[in-house]
């Protein structure tokens, strides 16, 4: 598994709004503190809003919050969010592979390393990771 730059800070950003909760945090704010591109968070920030994990509020005291407790969003929710799949081949869903003759047998495999990824990242929580 490929972790790009974009999903480690998202990840970051997750758990730095989760350990503020319930107040609400400000995208400069997070940038400072997890040492993330302003310009590169707020892309970040969208995506993660657009995808149900953040709510966003405006204003002079607004800022962002999670949208559903710690303990139910998991490291898999974020990345899916501004990552997409969590694992491909050649750029397609694992479980889209196809593969003939002596490789036939490359496709379980694939599933395989997709399937522990997924086993990994889908049961850690933003709260396990802060320590909530």
């Amino acid at each position: 598994m490929y972790v790009s730059a974009r999903t480690d800070y998202a990840v970051r950003a997750m758990l730095a709004v989760a350990a503020e909760n319930p107040r609400l945090v400000k995208a400069a704010s997070l940038a400072a503190a997890q040492d993330i591109p302003l310009s590169f968070l707020q892309g970040i920030l969208l995506d993660l809003r657009r995808s149900g994990l953040l709510h966003s509020h405006r204003g002079v005291d607004g800022g962002y919050a999670l949208a559903r407790p710690a303990t139910e969003i998991t490291v898999g929710d974020v990345v899916r969010a501004v990552g997409g799949a969590l694992t491909t081949v050649r750029g397609l869903p694992t479980g889209t592979t196809t593969y003939r003759g002596a490789a036939i047998g490359l496709r379980d495999v694939w599933v395989a390393v997709e399937e522990a990824i997924e086993g990994v990242v889908d049961h850690r929580t933003l709260a396990q990771l802060n320590n909530i």
